[in-house]
């Protein structure tokens, strides 16, 4: 008895914590979504109008499913780039002094704010941006690129830039917990590099696998800030819908489209969790 109040008491900074950061205020999102409004103000009441907005727009499917779109694409090059750099600094870089600076080398961008990142890649980017230029001066093309900026591409590749290391993290950790007399056995068994890293290496670095993928897809799935800025207004996202309605007050439609992206998120997020037992497999 001693034993589980001591529990309950341990436990209540937290539970008090996650209550009222984080229970109230989904609860009040999941209220104001229900409210009706006009030009002016919120009108409390009990309708379903921004839900049927949400689901009855071609917009918003359009919205939605280029928002999926980015996050598909973020996610599969984020998962590339991530596990061969951790796969580099865990298995190729000898020496934890070696492996610790190029690991901080990798954090440095981090260094500064995620604005003035993304900003960073206008002068390169541009018509007359570095890129560009240089592209010119080598005869490689004879006009300059347009759909270096301000495009789809400049958005994805500011989602990599910025989320990369939330991927390489993840696996690196799982990397350095992989047992190396698990893969001598194996090559003692005749097996080659590819075989090693299809039955040894990936299967015992699924959970990180799990975590970057969840990191990466949360983080892509709410941001607006960079479409907003990578595509110069030409590109939507479901976070630069609910930015956009917030602007214009529209408080209950942009909680209606917080709330039905939060379930998606957690949907997506519990797929990976069943596929992935990450609890069990670390």
């Amino acid at each position: 008895m001693r034993g589980t109040v001591v529990s309950w008491l341990l436990a209540a900074p937290l539970a008090l914590v996650l209550a009222v950061f984080l229970v109230v205020p989904l609860v009040v999102l999941v209220a104001v979504s229900f409210y009706d409004y006009d030009s002016f103000r919120l009108i409390p009441d009990f309708v379903f109008t921004n839900y049927i907005e949400v689901f009855g727009s071609p917009v918003t499917w359009r919205t939605y499913a280029k928002t999926f779109w980015f996050a598909g694409i973020t996610w599969a090059i984020t998962l590339m780039l991530g596990f061969w750099i951790a796969y580099y600094l865990a298995f190729v870089v000898e020496g934890t002094g070696r492996r610790t600076l190029l690991f901080l080398l990798c954090t440095i961008p981090f260094w500064t704010s995620n604005l003035i990142r993304m900003i960073a890649w206008v002068p390169f980017l541009g018509r007359n941006g570095l890129l560009n230029q240089a592209l010119l001066g080598a005869g490689v093309i004879d006009q300059p690129l347009e759909f270096l900026l301000f495009s789809d591409f400049a958005v994805v590749l500011a989602f990599v830039h910025l989320y990369t290391l939330f991927m390489v993290v993840p696996i690196f950790n799982t990397m350095m917990r992989i047992d190396r007399q698990l893969i001598e056995a194996a090559v003692d068994a005749g097996a080659d590099f590819w075989r090693v890293l299809r039955h040894v290496i990936i299967p015992l670095c699924k959970p990180g696998i799990a975590i970057g993928s969840i990191f990466v897809i949360v983080l892509v799935m709410g941001d607006f800030v960079t479409v907003r800025l990578m595509s110069g207004g030409q590109s939507a996202s479901v976070g630069l819908m609910i930015s956009n309605q917030i602007s214009l007050l529209q408080y209950p439609a942009a909680a209606a489209n917080a709330v039905v992206l939060l379930a998606v998120v957690l949907l997506m997020v519990a797929a990976i969790l069943r596929a992935i037992d990450i609890r069990k497999e670390l």
